[in-house]
C-alpha cells in the first residue's frame, strides 16, 4: 500500500543472455516496458559497438520506408491505422524478405518516377510547342510566307512599300524595319536567306515573371533593332519534377543579321527561355500542329497508364507499410539496446545492467525465459539483483486518471527516490483550491460538460494525431478539467452564484418586518439580524445577499477568512507530510529537530489566528442581550494578531471587552514566546546534533580486522530519497545551510499565509466580472420588447455567450489554474518535497512509437 504514496521500489539487476537469444529476449522486454538499461560501453565509440552494422541496416530500411511513404502521400493515398493490431518485432530471418521487398519496391518507384519525369518533360515540351504554334497564328497572316528582302536593289521603293504593306498586321507604323531573319526549322536555307538579306525570327516560351527583363535585355543588345511580339498563356503548365503550376508567355522575336541572332540566342539561354521551331508558312504550321497534337494524345495515354500502374503498386504497398515501419523501428530499438550490453571475456554471453521495479521482477524473468524458448536455446538467461549505493530512478505507476496530476508534480521536479508523492493528494486539493477561485455553478457546469465529453469520447479522440499542442494539453488533462468543473459547481452552490445570480432553493431565512409605506418611501433599509433573521440558510449563502448593498463587504470578509483557513490547513498538511518522509528514511532526529519546531511555530501563531476566526463566529450573536457579546463588540482578528506579535493593547469601545476570553492575553504571550523559541531550535538543533554524533563516531574503536562502515549508509546521509548528506561537509557550511533554511521557513510561513489571499482576490474578481458582464451586456437585451427586442436579445445573448467563454471560462480559468499550481508548488510542496530525483525511462516499444508520433 505504501507504493500509492511514494515511488516504486527499484532493484539494480544484472542479466546474462546467450547471444543467440539476445534479440528475442530484448524484444520481449521491450513489449513489457518495465526495464531501464544502463550503458556499459560508455567509453566505446558509437561506431565501434557490436551491433552498429545492424543499426545502419535498419537506418537504410527506414530511409526506404520514408521514401515510399512520401510517394504514397504525394498520390493522396491514405495509410491504414493499425493502433489496435500493432505487430511484434520481426525475426531476423523475416527481415531479409522485407529488405528485398523494400529494395524491389524502391527501385520500381525510382524507375517509375524517373520515367514519369521524362515523359512529363516531353509532354511539357510538346505542349509548349503546340502553344507556340497556336499563339503565333496571330503574328502571321493566313497566306503569307515570310520572304521579305529589305536590301533588294532592283525593287527600290516599290519593294519596300510592298514589304511594309505585308507586315502591317504585326508592325506598327512607327517601327523601324531593321530585323534579321533566322529560322531553326522553317524549311528555308539560312545561308541563302542571309545572303539575300531576308527577315527571320525566333519563337519560344519564357516564364511570365521574366518577360519584362527579357524585353529590356533584347532592347539593349540590339539597340532597338529587335521586334518582340508576345502572348500570355491562359492556362498554367505543370512542372514535371515538382508538379507546381508554371505561368509562361509565348514570344516571337524578329531580327536581321547573323550576329544579332547569336546574341538573341545567348539572351534566351540566360533567361532560361525554351526555343522551338516555328515555320513561317501557314500550311506548314497547321501540319506541324496536327502532328504535335497526335503525339500529345499518345503521350497522354502512356502517362495515364503509367499513373495507373504506379497507383496500383503504391496501393498494394500502403496496406503493409505501417506494419513494416513499426517492425523496423522495433528492430532498430532492439539493436540500439543490445549496444548497451557488454560481451564477456569468453565471447559466449552478453551482460547487461538495468533498473527494474521489484514488483516487475517476475515479469522480467518470464520475458527472458520466453526469449530463450523462442530460439530454442538450451542455456537459460539469468537475472541477478545486485546491491548498489547509487540512487535509483523514480517510478510512479500511474493510470489515465492520475497521469495528469503526476505530470503537474513532475513539472516542478521529479521526486527523489521513495520520497512521499504529492500527486495523490493533489487529485483533491488542486481542483478544490481552483474551485475556491472559480466558484460559479454555471461556469463550472461548462467545464464539466467539456471534461465529460473528452472523458466519454477518449478512445475516439485519442486517435487524433494532428490536433496541435494546445489540444494535446487539454486532452491530457481531461480528468483534471472534469474535477475542476465538479468542484467549481460545488463552490458555486456554496457561494449561491450561477452566472452572477442567486438561487432561492431552500427559501430565504430573512424576513421583511417593514410595512409597505416604509419600504416605498425609503430607498434603502436595514434588516437587523436580531429581528429579521429566522434561522440559518441550510446550505451556502442566503440568496437575499444578492440584493444587499453591503454584499461586497460581507463576501470580502467571508472569503478572506476562508482563504486564510484553507491556506493554514494546507500548509499544516504539508509540514505533517515531512514526518512521513522522516519515518520512512529512518531519521527520527529530524522529527524532533525539524518537524516539531516547524509545526509549533505554524500552529501557535497562524493556527491560533484561524482558531480566533472560528471562536469569533461562535461567540458573538446579534440576539444576545449581553453587550460584550454583541456583533458591535467583536474585535478585529487581524488587529488582535498584530497586537499579539507586538505585545500591544488596543482600547475597546465603551461597554466592550478587548479580548474574547479571560485568559487570552496570557495565552497569547505564551504562544509568541514558544514560537520565538522555535527559531533557535530550528537554527541550532540539527547542526549541534550532527556535531555531537561526529564526536561519538570518532571515539568508536574498531576491533582488529574490522573496517568502518561507508559514510553513505549513515542515518543522516542516507542516499535514499535524496537526503542531504552532511558527513563530508565542514561544520561552518552546515551552520550556514541550516541558517538559510531557518530564515526561509520563518519568512515563508508569513509570506505563504498572505499568499493564500489570492483565493479571495481571484474569487472576488471572478464574481465581479460575471456580474458586470450580466448587467452591461445580457440585461440590455432582456429590457427590449417586441420583434426587434427578440432579434436584439438573440444577438446580445450570442455576444454574452462569447464573452463568457472567452473571458470568464478560458482567461479566468487559466488564471485560476496557474495560481492554484503556484500554491501547490511553492506554498505546499516546499514544506516536505525535495524533487531531486530522475525519471525512470524504461525500454518500451509503446513509448518509442508514441514519441515518434508526437514528433
Amino acid at each position: 500500500m505504501g507504493d500509492m504514496f511514494r515511488s516504486e521500489e527499484m532493484a539494480l539487476c544484472q542479466m546474462f543472455i546467450q547471444p543467440e537469444a539476445a534479440y528475442t529476449s530484448v524484444s520481449e522486454l521491450g513489449e513489457t516496458g518495465c526495464v531501464q538499461f544502463r550503458d556499459l560501453n560508455v567509453n566505446v565509440n558509437a561506431f565501434q559497438r557490436k551491433f552498429v552494422t545492424e543499426v545502419r541496416r535498419c537506418d537504410e530500411l527506414e530511409r526506404k520506408i520514408r521514401y515510399i511513404e512520401t510517394e504514397i502521400k504525394k498520390d493522396g493515398i491514405v495509410l491504414p491505422d493499425i493502433q489496435d493490431d500493432i505487430p511484434r518485432a520481426p525475426n531476423p530471418r523475416e527481415i531479409i524478405d522485407l529488405e528485398a521487398h523494400l529494395e524491389k519496391t524502391e527501385s520500381e518507384m525510382i524507375e517509375l518516377a524517373q520515367n514519369e519525369v521524362n515523359m512529363k518533360s516531353n509532354y511539357l515540351e510538346l505542349t509548349e510547342l503546340r502553344k507556340v504554334l497556336e499563339n503565333t497564328q496571330g503574328f502571321f497572316s493566313d497566306q503569307e510566307v515570310l520572304n521579305l528582302d529589305s536590301t533588294n536593289r532592283a525593287g527600290g521603293l516599290t519593294e519596300l512599300r510592298k514589304v511594309l504593306e505585308n507586315t502591317q498586321g504585326f508592325f506598327s507604323d512607327q517601327e523601324v524595319l531593321n530585323l534579321d531573319s533566322t529560322n531553326r526549322a522553317g524549311g528555308v536555307d539560312e545561308a541563302t536567306a542571309q545572303h539575300r538579306g531576308r527577315l527571320g525570327f525566333v519563337a519560344g516560351v519564357i516564364n511570365r515573371e521574366r518577360v519584362f527583363g527579357f524585353e529590356r535585355m533584347l532592347w539593349r543588345i540590339s539597340r532597338g533593332n529587335v521586334f518582340l511580339k508576345r502572348s500570355d498563356l491562359d492556362e498554367p503548365l505543370n512542372d514535371p519534377a515538382t508538379g507546381h503550376p508554371i505561368y509562361k508567355t509565348v514570344f516571337v522575336a524578329f531580327f536581321q543579321g547573323e550576329q544579332l541572332k547569336n546574341r538573341i540566342k545567348k539572351v534566351c539561354a540566360g533567361f532560361h527561355a525554351s526555343l522551338y521551331p516555328c515555320p513561317s508558312s501557314h500550311n506548314e504550321r497547321e501540319e506541324m500542329v496536327r502532328n504535335v497534337r497526335t503525339r500529345l494524345e499518345d503521350l497522354k495515354l502512356v502517362l495515364s497508364q503509367t499513373e495507373d500502374h504506379r497507383s496500383r503498386v503504391l496501393a498494394t504497398v500502403s496496406k503493409n507499410l505501417p506494419s513494416w515501419s513499426i517492425m523496423v523501428k522495433k528492430m532498430k530499438a532492439i539493436y540500439h539496446t543490445l549496444n548497451l550490453f557488454n560481451m564477456d571475456v569468453t565471447k559466449k554471453c552478453l551482460i547487461g545492467e538495468c533498473w527494474v521495479p521489484t514488483k516487475d521482477l517476475p515479469i522480467v524473468q518470464k520475458a527472458l525465459s520466453d526469449g530463450s524458448a523462442a530460439v530454442g536455446s538450451t542455456i537459460p538467461s539469468f537475472l541477478n539483483v545486485i546491491e548498489t549505493n547509487e540512487q535509483p530512478p523514480t517510478f510512479n505507476r500511474t493510470n489515465k486518471f492520475t497521469r495528469g496530476f503526476q505530470n503537474l508534480i513532475d513539472a516542478y521536479g521529479v521526486a527523489s527516490y521513495r520520497e512521499c508523492n504529492p500527486a495523490l493528494y493533489t487529485c483533491i486539493t488542486f481542483p478544490f483550491l481552483f474551485a475556491v477561485m472559480f466558484g460559479d455553478l454555471g461556469h463550472g457546469l461548462i467545464l464539466v460538460l467539456f471534461g465529460a465529453w473528452m472523458v466519454l469520447s477518449e478512445k475516439k479522440l485519442a486517435r487524433i494525431r494532428n490536433g496541435g499542442e494546445i489540444w494535446n494539453i487539454f486532452f491530457g488533462g481531461r480528468y483534471i478539467i472534469l474535477l475542476m468543473g465538479l468542484f467549481a459547481c460545488y463552490t458555486g452552490f456554496v457561494y449561491n452564484d450561477i452566472f452572477s445570480k442567486s438561487m432561492n432553493v431552500f427559501g430565504s431565512r430573512w424576513v421583511n418586518n417593514y410595512n409597505s409605506s416604509t419600504v416605498l418611501s425609503n430607498p434603502s433599509l436595514q434588516l437587523p439580524p436580531n429581528s429579521s433573521a429566522q434561522g440559518v440558510y441550510p446550505f451556502g449563502l442566503d440568496p437575499v445577499w444578492q440584493l444587499a448593498d453591503n454584499k461586497i463587504i460581507f463576501l470580502n470578509s467571508f472569503k478572506m477568512k476562508l482563504s486564510i483557513i484553507f491556506g493554514v490547513l494546507h500548509m499544516v498538511f504539508g509540514v505533517c507530510m515531512s514526518v512521513v518522509n522522516f519515518t520512512h528514511f529512518k531519521r527520527p532526529a529530524s522529527i524532533i529537530l525539524e518537524f516539531v519546531p516547524q509545526i509549533l511555530f505554524l500552529l501557535l501563531l497562524f493556527g491560533y489566528m484561524v482558531f480566533m476566526m472560528f471562536f469569533k463566529w461562535f461567540s458573538y450573536n446579534a440576539k444576545t442581550s449581553f453587550q460584550p457579546e454583541t456583533p458591535g463588540c467583536a474585535p478585529s482578528v487581524l488587529i488582535m494578531f498584530i497586537n499579539m506579535m507586538l505585545f500591544k493593547n488596543t482600547p475597546p469601545p465603551k461597554g466592550c471587552n478587548e479580548f474574547m476570553f479571560e485568559a487570552q492575553p496570557e495565552l497569547q504571550k505564551v504562544f509568541v514566546l514558544i514560537g520565538l523559541c522555535c527559531i533557535p531550535w530550528m537554527l541550532l538543533g540539527k547542526p549541534l546534533y550532527i556535531k555531537f554524533t561526529r564526536k561519538n563516531k570518532s571515539h568508536v574503536s574498531l576491533a582488529e580486522g574490522e573496517t568502518p562502515l561507508p559514510t553513505g549508509f549513515s542515518e543522516e546521509s542516507s542516499p535514499a530519497g535524496g537526503a542531504h548528506g552532511h558527513d563530508d561537509e565542514p561544520m561552518s557550511e552546515i551552520y550556514i545551510h541550516q541558517a538559510i533554511h531557518t530564515i526561509e521557513y520563518v519568512l515563508s510561513t508569513i509570506s505563504h499565509t498572505a499568499s493564500y489571499l489570492r483565493l479571495w482576490a481571484l474569487s472576488l474578481a471572478h464574481a465581479q466580472l460575471s456580474e458586470v458582464l450580466w448587467n452591461m451586456v445580457l440585461s440590455l437585451g432582456l429590457k427590449m420588447s417586441g420583434v426587434g427586442g427578440a432579434i436584439g436579445l438573440f444577438l446580445i445573448f450570442g455576444a454574452w455567450c462569447l464573452f463568457t467563454l472567452a473571458i470568464l471560462v478560458l482567461m479566468e480559468g487559466l488564471s485560476a489554474f496557474l495560481h492554484t499550481l503556484r500554491l501547490h508548488w511553492v506554498e505546499f510542496m516546499s514544506k516536505f518535497y525535495e524533487g531531486l530525483g530522475y525519471t525512470f525511462q524504461p525500454f518500451s516499444f509503446k513509448a518509442i512509437l508514441d514519441g515518434e508520433e508526437e514528433e
